[in-house]
């Protein structure tokens, strides 16, 4: 008897072992609080004191960015890489986000495993679609501030070509069984016999103006006006087809980039301002159909993005004499990442629901053999202990790149060849709260583009 109490013991603390386990893997994932000094920063343009900040705490003992979250150093260094205008350092650091990204999309079935039984944290950080997407066009915008165009359209080319990222992207999140036609719920609740499980949904977001538009100017650029007018046009399609991201109107300095006087030539401006959306934990509660009545209550913890709101509601550039316009915007890439993280999102909440009611099925199932071998009292005491285990160790992954801009806007004026004074106002409402000026030379061949940020 004393041996079959102590077989019932054991089992009823696997499901404890198992979440103390992933409390101590859990307290190696990145920590908020690290980012403060690189954060103020950030905030004060700083960018050199950011990237200082990064390689001096990855040196020390403060280590901010551990193994498993090698892409976020990358990609967070790499961004702000690029905005101090370290434009070759930027380029290496993003292709290496990039490498690994790839790399965690095939990466060991064990590891997708272990994050069924433990927890999201437990695995390296494969990085989310929309980084993927916008490393790209800081890696383009990197390689034109080098002089290399057909560099800029490799990157370019891996969104908008067919069967590059956005087209992957579109049939990513609606997936079937080619041999069934099964779709991933189906699947699902056949392997798992979990009935209640969230709508899976197809991503809304297949086509980026962003893309298109940089796409486009270096068509120009490199003379290929077939291809460039292929990418205007897509511009407008993807209005069309994304009207979930796309709020706005197409801007009107598209259509004045493609159809350019002859004998003039066009300076364009893209500016990014703000700050992309982050993740912070939500906790849902939900009510599972388990013996034990301390585990009829679980509590679900899930990334949810919080968007930080920008300062900057207007931004108007002032180009000599020869004239003055407002920057318009082309893509709210906060918007973006909130269609492609929406998209992902049931599949979250699905793995999240499959690993609770493991845990809590191993709980009950140990609560009720403990009450009967033994009392009332002793399974109460398991079925709590194992109910306060699991809430611990439970945590949402809430890692991302910290340092994407919220939004995009384009620009540009048509002028005569030369040297010209460019200055660059922020605006908060009527309130003027950053100003810029940039020397740029204007010629009538190749792309003259200049690039602004503030993310305040």
């Amino acid at each position: 008897m004393f041996i079959k109490r102590n077989a019932a013991i054991k089992r009823a603390f696997l499901s404890i072992k198992i979440s103390l386990l992933a409390f101590f893997v859990l307290s190696c994932a990145t920590n908020r609080h690290l980012f403060t000094e690189i954060d103020a920063a950030v905030e004060q343009d700083d960018f050199f004191t950011a990237i200082e900040a990064i390689r001096r705490m990855q040196e020390s003992h403060r280590v901010i960015y551990n193994e498993k979250n090698a892409i976020l150093l990358f990609l967070d260094k790499g961004l702000l890489e690029h905005y101090a205008g370290n434009y070759e350092e930027s380029s290496a650091d993003l292709q290496n986000a990039e490498r690994l990204i790839e790399e965690a999309y095939t990466k060991s079935i064990t590891e997708r495993f272990f994050s069924y039984i433990l927890n999201d944290n437990v695995r390296a950080y494969p990085g989310e679609d929309f980084e993927d997407i916008y490393l790209n066009i800081f890696n383009a915008l990197n390689y034109y501030n080098r002089g290399n165009i057909e560099g800029a359209l490799v990157e370019v080319r891996k969104l908008s070509m067919p069967n590059g990222k956005l087209d992957m992207l579109a049939r990513k999140y609606n997936y079937t069984d080619p041999g069934t036609g099964a779709s991933l719920n189906d699947m699902v609740r056949k392997e798992t016999g979990v009935s209640r499980m969230p709508q899976t949904r197809a991503v809304n977001f297949s086509n980026s103006a962003l893309a298109r538009y940089l796409c486009a100017l270096l068509y120009q650029a490199d003379g290929n006006s077939d291809s460039a007018r292929i990418e205007f046009d897509q511009i407008e399609s993807a209005f069309y087809a994304n009207r979930t991201v796309y709020q706005n109107h197409v801007p009107g300095a598209v259509e004045q980039a493609r159809n350019i006087p002859a004998g003039k030539a066009r300076l364009n401006i893209i500016g990014f301002t703000g700050l992309s959306p982050v993740k912070e934990e939500t906790v849902i509660i939900q009510f599972l159909p388990f013996q034990h009545p301390v585990l009829q209550i679980a509590s679900f913890k899930l990334p949810n993005l919080v968007r930080r709101q920008s300062r900057i509601t207007r931004i108007e550039v002032i180009v000599n004499e020869a004239g003055r316009f407002d920057l318009e915007l082309l893509e709210d890439m906060g918007s973006v990442i909130e269609e492609t993280f929406r998209a992902r999102y049931a599949n979250m909440f699905i793995k999240t629901y499959i690993r609770t009611i493991i845990k809590y099925a191993a709980a009950d199932i140990a609560a009720i053999e403990t009450t009967r071998q033994r009392n009332e009292f002793a399974g109460f005491t398991v079925a709590l202990a194992a109910r306060v285990a699991m809430s611990v160790s439970e945590s949402a992954d809430i890692r991302m790149s910290r340092f994407l801009p919220d939004k995009a806007y384009v620009g540009g004026i048509n002028l005569d060849p030369g040297n010209y004074t460019v200055i660059i106002n922020y605006y908060d409402g009527n309130n003027l709260i950053a100003q810029e000026q940039k020397e740029t030379v204007v010629n009538i061949d190749g792309l003259n583009l200049l690039q602004t940020v503030n993310l305040k």
